[in-house]
């Protein structure tokens, strides 16, 4: 080890600041210090009711051990831990009440603060002035005062020797305040770390938000990718007819303009749920369901794709969840026929007593390769999937001969509870 290495812990910014924390203990602990000799004092004195005092101790001790099995005690000595030690422990989580062993280690943490940055202080108000007596008198600054002074085996007029020890006191200072530095560090996350229910409860919160993402990109994707397709495959067949049929080359134009209109709807309801993510400010626009179905489907004939529709229940029965998913489901299904295959579309839709079934069959295109690979599929399928899934259903999507096939059974029994 180099010289310098070893200098190195004494003059590095984080031991400073690994000071100063060990240093809050000390001053946290001198109310408790104070109360001891308080009540030392008491004890000595034979006058003061031995009884009274007890009774005093008891209550004083109550008094000055709950802060140290508190929540919050615990959520100021991880706010220290982070900008003085550099730990990165994660917050308490929001509404959680720690556990019995939480408070315990908490407690532990907090005591050991309070007694080592104790000790600390005693030691910057004892050994750091004496050091620096010894140092000074060796450029005669005091000299008076320490030569007629014996100090263990070196004599007060022995200058060089009192100067080596005042060095090696505020070297060993130096170095006991990187050591304790260093071991809380290293056990801060020991007894102050998330305890397992904290951990659980941290996880559930990132399943929740990456749910939530994942929803949103569904929604994105299959609303704005809906209109996308729709605007694109009118303005090809415009251009087609321009010169010969201004009249379809009007309703196009019209028909492109309303989805827009209704793309920019659903892509602003979509970026006001990220901007108010954690608020209770309704969304500015309704999400669609089945009983938006007559327009989607009229959206889809306008861009030149024949739609059968075979339909058994009223849509407006189905809860309101699997309404929404069921939508979805049927726009994305219409997307891809549109975009890939070629002839009529068949769309079923069934409302039995405890579910919902749906089923789009269209003829698969040939210049369609990734669809023809049932084990292949775009954000659209795999958000379908992501749909069923999470309302228990059943989804079987796929090629089955010249046709694709999607079939979707969600079961609504549980959701409406």
């Amino acid at each position: 080890m180099t010289f310098r290495a070893a200098l190195a812990p004494l003059v590095a910014g984080s031991t400073w600041r690994r000071g100063v924390f060990l240093l809050l203990g000390g001053v946290l602990a001198l109310p408790y210090g104070l109360l001891a000799v308080a009540f030392a004092e008491m004890f000595a004195n034979s006058e003061v009711p031995r009884a009274l005092v007890t009774a005093l101790l008891v209550i004083a001790v109550l008094i000055a051990v709950v802060p140290l099995l508190l929540d919050g005690s615990r959520a100021l000595e991880i706010a220290a831990v982070r900008a003085l030690l550099g730990v990165d422990l994660p917050e308490p989580s929001p509404g959680h009440h720690g556990n019995r062993e939480t408070r315990l280690r908490s407690a532990l943490w907090i005591v050991t603060h309070l007694i080592v940055g104790g000790l600390l202080l005693i030691a910057l108000f004892s050994a750091l002035p004496m050091a620096l007596a010894f140092i000074a008198q060796q450029f005669g600054i005091g000299a008076e005062l320490t030569s007629r002074e014996r100090f263990g085996p070196i004599d007060g007029r022995d200058t060089g020797w009192l100067t080596l020890t005042g060095v090696a006191l505020l070297v060993g200072l130096g170095y006991a305040v990187a050591g304790l530095g260093a071991l809380a560090v290293s056990m801060a996350p020991v007894l102050l770390g998330p305890a397992p229910a904290e951990r659980i409860a941290a996880l559930e919160a990132q399943a929740t938000r990456l749910a939530e993402r994942n929803r949103l990109a569904r929604e994105l994707h299959d609303s704005v990718g809906h209109a996308l397709t729709v605007a694109t495959l009118q303005a090809g067949a415009a251009r087609e007819v321009l010169d010969t049929d201004p009249e379809f080359v009007r309703r196009a134009l019209t028909a492109i303009e309303e989805t827009g209109r209704t793309a920019m709807d659903e892509l602003d309801h979509v970026l006001g749920l990220l901007r108010e993510t954690g608020s209770d400010r309704p969304a500015k626009a309704p999400q669609r369901t089945l009983a938006d179905l007559d327009l989607l489907v009229t959206d889809t004939r306008a861009a030149g794709l024949a739609v059968h529709e075979h339909r058994a229940g009223d849509p407006a029965l189905v809860p309101a969840v699997v309404s929404r998913e069921g939508y979805r489901i049927l726009q994305e299904g219409l997307t891809n026929a549109a975009r890939y295959g070629h002839g009529p579309v068949t769309l079923r839709l069934d409302l039995n007593p405890d579910a919902l079934e749906l089923e789009l069959i269209n003829t698969v295109g040939r210049a369609d390769p990734d669809r023809a690979d049932p084990g292949r599929g775009g954000r659209g399928l795999d958000g379908m999937r992501e749909r069923v899934l999470l309302l228990g259903g059943q989804l079987t999507v796929g090629p089955d001969g010249d046709r694709w096939l999607i079939r979707a059974r969600l079961p609504y029994e549980e959701t409406t509870r």
